[in-house]
């Protein structure tokens, strides 16, 4: 028996799916739905489900995001986007992550069907083709959607270096646990999140200490230090200086400059 999983913030829609499709045909079974997308990814993490109906626009949620998400995390599960919205470079862009079908409202019911055997096909590899084509298609599916969910991710770090930021933040933000967030930032930066928060801060206290007018204690509160001795204990790590030394550099390099 295959898990089924449905999510749509239209309350008709998921009711509709869940009572017209045959599901026993394919020996599917609904067991959860969700009419949001953060209530969507917590019964998915309850469920583990082999199939997600999803609508892509919802509220408070970034489509792109949560199918990477789901492709890396989970990179059996086959997943179906019904949506209506109709860009052509948002279905390539998902359709590159992994998803089987992307289906625009109003669906039909055969478009429906259709969707259901495929995936269903795809997670019992009945054909030998089939299951030639997955073997091949779910490495690269889930190299694409580490890599969405690691550039995301870096980008968000860099947003917000200034904030208290936490792991946890940016995991939710990018709708995977800590722990997977860890393994894909290690293996598609090759730095941890400690790491990459640390030289983002560095890297713009660095600009911050050409303005002579920004006390070094100023900055490393800018930059999202609250501790100092932290900052410059991590600023000789990153630069081999301390920030003093550092600034000093900067000023004789410039009047040098001037000189010549």
């Amino acid at each position: 028996m295959y898990k089924v999983v449905i999510i749509d913030d239209e309350p008709i829609i998921v009711e509709g799916l869940s009572k017209a499709v045959p599901w026993e045909k394919w020996d599917c079974k609904v067991v959860a739905t969700a009419e949001s997308g953060q209530g969507g990814i917590e019964v998915i993490q309850r469920e583990n489900p082999d199939i997600l109906f999803s609508d892509i626009r919802m509220p408070g949620m970034d489509g792109l995001t949560m199918i990477a998400a789901l492709k890396s995390e989970h990179p059996h599960m086959q997943i179906a986007i019904l949506t209506g919205f109709r860009d052509f470079e948002y279905a390539r862009e998902a359709i590159r992550l992994g998803v089987t079908r992307f289906l625009l409202k109003p669906s039909k019911m055969d478009e429906l069907e259709e969707a259901v055997s495929v995936m269903v096909q795809n997670l019992s590899g009945r054909k030998e083709s089939a299951q030639e084509e997955k073997s091949v298609q779910e490495p690269e599916e889930a190299a694409a959607a580490g890599s969405f969910i690691a550039q995301n991710a870096v980008k968000y770090i860099e947003e917000n270096y200034m904030e208290k930021l936490k792991l946890s933040d940016v995991a939710d933000h990018v709708y995977v646990s800590q722990w997977h967030l860890s393994k894909v930032l290690n293996q598609h930066v090759e730095k941890s999140f400690s790491d990459i928060l640390n030289h983002v801060r560095i890297e713009k206290a660095k600009e911050l200490l050409w303005e002579p007018s920004l006390r070094i204690g100023d900055i490393a509160e800018k930059v999202g230090f609250l501790d100092m001795a932290h900052f410059s204990r991590v600023f000789k790590k990153y630069t081999g200086l301390s920030a003093n030394e550092f600034r000093n550099q900067m000023k004789s390099e410039k009047n040098g400059r001037r000189e010549e």
